[in-house]
């Protein structure tokens, strides 16, 4: 039951990224990637990485897409008129199969993906403990310490991006009002 119930999220989470890629309204798109990161949680969930889905759905589909759709209603753009020309979908379609394609041959090519299936590392063989740990706060502790400045580059440019989500919609707003 549990490989069938993953490969249903999976195609959940395959359908909502088409439906992000393919969709024209802006809204619709935002729905289908928070569709589509629920399905990757929902994955995690299946993978005994309970953490991982939590944070999956309170940072990616919860926090950050408010943000997406904040922008998107701020930015207030119109649907634009006409069609897909279906000789560039074609095209791009063709060009997507192919380089992945191409990627999962180099993959196997490479060895990178072993023939013979085998289990993870058990933390008592390993040489690093601490990184097949799945507590909490061992994640916590290799967050604030070994991944302490990417971890602040991240919040810094989140920071910069809300600055400039707001300077735009005050711009926006006193031109409006004037």
């Amino acid at each position: 039951m549990p490989d069938g119930l993953f490969i249903f999220f999976a195609a959940l989470t395959l359908g909502a990224a088409a439906l992000l890629v393919l969709s024209r309204n802006p809204v619709t798109s935002a729905m289908g990637m928070i569709l589509a990161l629920v399905g990757v949680a929902a994955d995690f969930f299946l993978l005994d990485a309970y953490f991982l889905g939590v944070l999956q759905v309170l940072v990616y589909a919860g926090a950050v897409m408010v943000l997406f759709l904040f922008i998107i209603m701020l930015m207030n753009s119109d649907d634009p008129t006409g069609a897909y020309p279906w000789k560039t979908l074609a095209l791009g379609l063709a060009t997507f199969f192919l380089l992945s394609a191409g990627v999962l041959w180099l993959f196997q090519w490479s060895g990178a993906v072993p023939s013979i299936a085998t289990g993870p590392t058990p933390p008592e063989l390993s040489n690093v403990p601490s990184e097949f740990t799945t507590s909490a706060k061992s994640f916590g502790r290799l967050l604030y310490s070994k991944y302490l400045l990417p971890l602040e580059i991240a919040g810094f440019l989140l920071l910069v991006a809300l600055v400039g989500v707001v300077s735009l919609s005050k711009d926006s707003n006193s031109t409006a009002q004037n």
